[in-house]
């Protein structure tokens, strides 16, 4: 516990770079997620994008919070993907000074691990399955909805490694704490 105040309340060591090639991995995660997270910002705006009337009314009942969970689930989905970044950028080791109390502290290696290495987890249950997206029944969505859904969502089967990959670099990036 003490170890964890200390290293809270430590000054930041100098920056520990990630190479080019983990930068262009985590910019990759946030692009990965954006062509589904679209796809739900226009469910939401009522295009049904390949779904059934009936498909269409399941995923994105009338009213208020049909939309309203499909937007929240687009900028959820965005938001995990933009927080990959941290594993690369100054701000997943240094707290930027403009947040009170935190800013200018080192971010222990640990408070970015732990939750990348849980990303990786959950992620690996959630997409994986898509690989086989065609084989699975798509009676609520048209032949050409289902192909087209298939090829928006596949891409984010590559997520839970590429950000494996970056937690495995961070983590020899501060090996030393």
């Amino acid at each position: 516990m003490s170890t964890t105040v200390e290293r809270l309340t430590s000054t930041a060591p100098p920056a520990r770079h990630a190479s080019r090639w983990e930068h262009r991995v985590a910019h990759a995660i946030t692009l990965i997620s954006l062509p589904s997270g679209l796809w739900r910002l226009g469910l939401a705006m009522g295009f049904p994008l390949g779904y059934t009337a009936d498909g269409y009314q399941t995923i994105c009942p009338p009213g208020f919070w049909g939309p309203a969970y499909l937007v929240l689930l687009a900028v959820v989905s965005e938001s995990a993907a933009f927080l990959s970044l941290g594993l690369v950028r100054q701000w997943g080791e240094v707290v930027p000074r403009w947040i009170p109390i935190m800013g200018g502290r080192s971010v222990p290696p640990k408070a970015a691990l732990v939750p990348a290495w849980l990303g990786v987890a959950v992620l690996t249950v959630l997409w994986t399955p898509l690989l086989a997206w065609w084989a699975m029944p798509a009676d609520d969505m048209t032949p050409t909805g289902h192909t087209l859904v298939g090829f928006l969502y596949l891409p984010l089967v590559a997520w839970a490694p590429m950000l494996a990959t970056l937690a495995v670099a961070y983590n020899r990036r501060h090996r030393h704490h």
